[in-house]
């Protein structure tokens, strides 16, 4: 379902005109709702980028929200993943930022940068891996959500726009009521079918009686 598809049945369905400000406000709070109830592919993202030696931060991408992983990667290409830590665990490890040596240890320092710890010795490439909010179907017009799981979207949507519209509570209810069964069937296909295989886990069986 593209976007123009979408604010189309939106008016359709509650059989309203809304402006193209309120329609864009209506899907991108689905959006957020959706990408923080559920995790699929379009919201990872990999990134590559360098230490610099003797200073322990690492500047974080604009779009970083929430890591999966970071790791090193020495001279000879080897990997090393570092393990996520608070800040205060850094300063208490590596109370001297003077002393250096090969990062083991990582943490979110603010909203822009990542501190590492020990401070590197030299500069390291460093792959990280990290949710972020893909570009919103408002302005890309198609998006893994609308083209794969459109009714979790829709019907997001339209729970937004009968709320707007101060909608009778049971018709706001059913809606929302739809929304949840559409999350819930999302969530099986990314938090169960993405996260395993045939060969590991064997084909899913239904029981029977």
């Amino acid at each position: 379902m593209t976007y123009a598809e979408l604010i189309a049945n939106i008016q359709d369905i509650c059989e309203n005109t809304f402006t193209a400000d309120k329609l864009a406000m209506f899907v991108q709070q689905s959006e957020q709702k959706i990408y923080n109830a559920v995790e699929f592919p379009a919201l990872r993202k990999n990134e590559v980028g360098s230490t610099t030696a003797d200073v322990p931060y690492l500047t974080a991408p604009n779009d970083y929200i929430y890591p999966h992983s970071m790791a090193v990667i020495d001279g000879t290409g080897k990997y090393f993943y570092l393990l996520q830590k608070d800040v205060n665990f850094i300063r208490d490890a590596y109370p001297n930022p003077a002393t250096t040596g090969q990062p083991k240890h990582y943490a979110l320092f603010d909203e822009d940068s990542f501190i590492l710890g020990p401070t590197p010795d030299t500069s390291y490439s460093v792959e990280l891996h990290y949710g972020h909010y893909p570009e919103s179907i408002v302005t890309a017009g198609t998006t893994w959500l609308g083209d794969f799981f459109d009714s979790a979207l829709l019907n997001g949507s339209l729970v937004e726009a009968l709320r707007f519209m101060k909608g009778e509570p049971d018709l706001v209810s059913m809606y929302d009521k739809m929304y949840m069964e559409s999350l819930t069937i999302l969530k099986n296909l990314t938090d169960g079918k993405l996260e395993q295989d045939s060969y590991r886990a064997g084909q899913y069986r239904q029981q029977v009686s």
